[in-house]
């Protein structure tokens, strides 16, 4: 541990100044891990306890009412909430006799503010993920950078010196490479991260969209039968 203490503060400031930056990314990907995680299990937790309070339910404006008084609604509950909040707003059942287009123009409306509140909970649950693929892209090359910096001042030591020996040598070659190998520490957690992160929303989006077909569907009955 001293060895790689002492690597770090015998490097180049710019050398230095990379090692910082590989090493604050790395502490934010895993921050951003850990902060996912969270949310991506509480939101699936509360839209299963959802599900079950929905397709056990009788009636559906008493669930309504029931989650309007919660300040914690995971995605799906949000969405159904959206979507009574226009059924509040429906015209009259004779109104819907007399037209189909106001019935088609009924559910279009339904339909378009479930998917606005569909995508912007996708929105949240996706926050900080995009900067997970920026990191797994740009800390090798940050790495890298650091790499060449250290080489080069490898070889003005050398020159300077007109010293070939591995002792003038091996110091800047090693912190040089150790700007790299702290790039693939930052470069691969996160990479792994971004993979996962979206595969989570992609199931997340899936399940919402799947729930706002089904509950479409359920209005679109209850119309008909208006």
């Amino acid at each position: 541990m001293s060895s790689i203490l002492d690597l770090i503060l015998d490097a180049d400031i710019i050398v230095q100044a990379v090692m910082l930056i590989l090493l604050l990314a790395s502490v934010w990907t895993w921050a951003v891990v850990f902060n996912r995680l969270m949310v991506f299990n509480s939101a699936q937790g509360r839209d299963r306890q959802f599900e079950r309070a929905f397709w056990s339910s009788e009636n559906l404006v008493h669930l309504q009412k029931d989650l309007s008084q919660s300040a914690t609604l995971g995605p799906m509950a949000r969405v159904f909430v959206v979507a009574m909040n226009e059924w509040a707003n429906a015209p009259k059942s004779n109104d819907f006799h007399a037209s189909d287009g106001l019935k088609a123009s009924f559910l279009s409306r339904v339909e378009r503010s479930m998917d606005r509140e569909i995508q912007i909970q996708l929105d949240s649950l996706e926050r900080h993920v995009g900067g997970l693929a920026n990191v797994g892209s740009a800390a090798p090359f940050i790495g890298l950078f650091g790499t060449v910096w250290g080489i080069m001042n490898s070889f003005s030591s050398i020159a300077e010196s007109g010293n070939t020996s591995l002792a003038v040598v091996a110091p800047g070659i090693a912190e040089a490479l150790f700007a790299t190998a702290l790039g693939l520490v930052a470069a691969i957690p996160a990479s792994v991260a971004y993979n996962w992160c979206s595969g989570r929303v992609n199931r997340s989006a899936l399940r919402l969209e799947s729930f706002a077909s089904e509950f479409a569907l359920i209005i679109r009955r209850q119309i008909e039968q208006t």
